[in-house]
C-alpha cells in the first residue's frame, strides 16, 4: 500500500466522483481509477459501490477511509517534524563533558544556545575526562568536551580539536605559608601538602605533565587529599589545607574576594627570571563515523565563536 494510493482513495471518498477527485489532484481520471482498482485487486475487496453515475463507499471503503486518514495525518506530522528538525525547531543534542568544563565553561554556552533554539533538548552528562573519552568513542554522545590527554587507542576513532584555553594557577588559602609570598621557587613545590583531583581527571593530567616538563616529578609531591570535586578542593584549600592547581575559571571569584591567592612559580636562577605557566586546553571530541546533525554543527559553531 503506497501513500499516493491512499491520497487518491481519500480524494475519491471525499468527492464521491472519480473525475472531480482527479481534478483536485491534478491527475487524469484513468490514473485515479487505476489506483483504486489496484487497491481493490490487491486486497480482494470492493472499496466503492458504483450506482449509475454515483459511487458510495463500501464497508471496506469506510474502514480504509478512517485508517488512511490516520496514516496521512501521521505522515504529515512526521514531515513537519523533519522540517522543524532541519530548521532547529526541535531535536536533541547529547553532550558528554568533563567536570571542569561542564561546571564552569559549558553552562553559559548551553544557555546561549537554548535562548536561540528553545525547542532543542540538550542532555549533558558530566564525568571525568577518561569516562567522557570512552563514552564519545563508544558513540554515546554527539559531542564530547574535555581537558587533558587523549589516549592514542581512543583518538583513532575521534575527531579532535582544541576550541579554547584556560590558565591554571597554583593557589593557596590565607593560612598557608605561601599566602603572603609574591612568588615561590620551583623547588618549593615539593615542600607543601597538595590537594589534587582524582587520577583520570584532565585537570590533574595537565598539572602533572607541566611539572614534569619543569623537572619536577609529580610523585615527589606530598598529596594529602584526593577529591573528585573542584568545589570541595577550593573549600579545603580556603581553610588552609595545602596548595592546589586549578583553572582560573574555577577560582576567579575566590581570587577576587581574596580567600584564595594565585602564587606564581619562578625559576630564580635564570636571568631574567622565568615564570612557569600551565595552560589547559578545552578539547572538542566527535566520533568520526557518527552522523553530524545540523544541531551539532550549530552548537559547535557557538563553542568556537570567540565573541560569544
Amino acid at each position: 500500500m503506497k501513500i499516493d494510493q491512499l491520497r487518491i482513495f481519500l480524494a475519491v471518498a471525499e468527492h464521491l466522483h472519480f473525475t472531480k477527485a482527479a481534478d483536485s489532484l491534478y491527475l487524469s481520471q484513468p490514473a485515479v481509477s487505476s489506483a483504486i482498482q489496484s487497491l481493490e485487486k490487491k486486497y480482494a475487496v470492493k472499496l466503492f459501490h458504483r450506482i449509475g453515475q454515483r459511487i458510495e463507499p463500501t464497508d471496506a471503503g469506510n474502514l480504509l477511509q478512517v485508517e488512511a486518514q490516520k496514516i496521512l495525518n501521521q505522515v504529515e506530522l512526521t514531515e513537519q517534524g523533519l522540517r522543524e528538525l532541519n530548521n532547529l525547531q526541535r531535536g536533541e543534542l547529547k553532550i558528554g563533558s568533563s567536570l571542569t568544563v561542564g561546571n564552569y565553561w559549558l553552562p553559559q554556552k548551553i544557555s546561549q544556545f537554548k535562548q536561540t533554539y528553545p525547542g532543542i533538548s540538550i542532555q549533558c552528562t558530566l564525568a571525568n575526562t577518561e569516562e567522557i573519552l570512552t563514552g564519545t568513542a563508544g558513540g554515546m554522545f554527539d559531542l564530547g568536551l574535555v581537558t587533558g590527554n587523549i589516549k592514542p587507542v581512543l583518538s583513532k576513532s575521534l575527531d579532535i580539536s582544541v576550541i579554547g584555553h584556560d590558565m591554571v594557577s597554583i593557589v593557596v588559602g590565607r593560612s598557608h605559608l605561601w599566602f603572603d609570598r609574591d612568588h615561590i621557587a620551583l623547588q618549593e613545590l615539593t615542600n607543601s601538602t597538595w590537594v589534587m583531583r582524582e587520577p583520570g581527571s584532565g585537570s590533574r593530567d595537565i598539572v602533572e605533565q607541566s611539572m614534569q616538563t619543569w623537572g619536577i616529578n609529580p610523585q615527589d609531591l606530598k598529596v594529602g587529599l584526593v577529591l573528585m570535586s573542584s568545589e570541595m578542593i577550593k573549600s579545603v584549600v580556603e581553610e588552609g589545607i595545602g596548595a592546589t592547581a586549578l583553572p582560573r575559571s574555577i577560582v576567579r571569584r575566590e581570587l577576587e574576594l581574596g580567600t584564595l591567592k594565585a602564587i606564581p612559580v619562578v625559576d630564580v636562577i635564570a636571568a631574567p627570571k622565568r615564570i612557569y605557566k600551565i595552560t589547559q586546553p578545552v578539547i572538542l571530541l566527535r566520533h568520526q563515523k557518527r552522523f553530524i546533525t545540523k544541531i551539532s554543527k550549530v552548537f559547535e559553531e557557538l563553542l568556537i565563536d570567540k565573541s560569544s
